[in-house]
């Protein structure tokens, strides 16, 4: 059978796109993963070519110069890989580029797992299609997990295609736009695949020290104290997410009928909600979390928040104790240890049928 140049296109995204972006089964999901992404990257322009556009409006100037300052100093400042990401602009016409779906059952911390060829398994399924991605959710819903729908800004696929900046980041602050830009570039530094966690708090940890040395630079004192505090009160609500799915873990193992662990595991989220409501109201600042509380937290927002945050203290003292702040050494030494677990036993089998996902 001859293949258009369309036709192969598509097959070669599909390779590209199941292999570092977003996970599933089926010929279905792969095509829509294959489109979505060929979509993306026939909206490219460079971000110079939209700078010199007449009608290009003011404030998608200020990002776009703004971008180009972060990228430049990703790479001069922080080692991050000086290539083609982030250098040009795509307008994709709608808020998120994918929506991700995690899914843990009612009684369990563990996310269900989607694995495939070369990133192993991933604890998300993602979809460029709200509708799909809010249709998926439903289906597990309707199996009885707790699930979660995220809209996601941005994405990585690890060089493998020159990922643009999108508008779905045009109202970042810079600060935001800087985190979003070292976090997606640090994933093509580090990736071991099959470990969401490990790559996430990597690239969070990466993100962390990036912006506070990127907002020393170039930001006045007010943006810099503002963008501290947002981050000391976001660091106390993960914690508290993280102690409240620990001792849900504890919860579900015990030996108890389960109607009285789902009873005790409701009146510890409703304790966990009103921690994070009185910690936003004693520091005046939103925790970004609000979406979560109004709708109800569950098992997926807790396995959402330990993906990116479980191990960014290990990686923090990783850097500071072990490499005294110097990034380039930091990733050497995490370089290190993926590789020593891509060796080890289990890294990217299929875990067990209790929280395997279905297809």
């Amino acid at each position: 059978m001859l293949l258009t140049k369309s036709r192969i296109a598509l097959w070669r995204l599909s390779l590209v796109v199941t292999g570092t972006l977003l996970s599933g089964c089926g010929i279905t999901y792969v095509t829509q993963a294959a489109r979505g992404q060929l979509a993306v990257m026939r909206a490219r322009e460079p971000i110079e070519k939209v700078l010199q556009r007449p009608q290009t409006s003011e404030s998608l100037r200020t990002q776009l110069t703004r971008a180009q300052r972060i990228r430049a100093f990703a790479s001069a400042e922080l080692g991050l890989p000086d290539n083609a990401a982030f250098r040009s602009y795509a307008d994709i016409r709608r808020p998120y580029v994918v929506w991700n779906v995690v899914a843990v059952p009612p009684l369990s911390i563990s996310p269900r797992q989607w694995c495939f060829p070369v990133v192993g398994c991933v604890s998300y399924r993602g979809y460029f299609s709200e509708a799909a991605a809010r249709s998926f959710a439903a289906t597990l819903r309707s199996k009885g997990d707790d699930v979660v729908v995220g809209g996601v800004p941005a994405y990585s696929t690890l060089g493998r295609t020159a990922d643009p900046l999108l508008n779905t980041v045009g109202r970042y602050g810079e600060l935001d736009l800087a985190a979003l830009v070292f976090h997606e570039l640090a994933h093509q530094v580090v990736y071991l695949p099959g470990d969401s966690s490990f790559n996430e708090a990597f690239a969070t940890a990466v993100e962390q020290a990036g912006v506070a040395r990127y907002a020393a630079q170039f930001s006045d004192d007010t943006v810099l104290a503002r963008w501290r505090a947002r981050r000391a009160v976001n660091a106390r609500v993960v914690d508290e997410l993280i102690r409240t799915r620990a001792e849900l873990g504890r919860l579900y193992a015990r030996s108890l009928p389960d109607a009285e662990k789902l009873e005790q595991k409701s009146q510890r989220l409703a304790a966990l909600v009103a921690r994070v409501r009185d910690i936003e109201k004693e520091a005046g600042i939103s925790s970004g979390y609000g979406g979560w509380l109004e709708a109800g937290v569950n098992n997926a927002h807790l396995a959402s928040v330990a993906t990116y945050y479980d191990q960014v203290p290990r990686f923090e003292a990783l850097l500071q104790n072990v490499c005294g702040g110097y990034l380039p050494c930091f990733y050497v030494e995490a370089r290190r240890e993926a590789d020593s677990k891509r060796k080890g036993p289990g890294v990217g089998v299929r875990p067990s049928s209790d929280t395997r996902a279905p297809d």
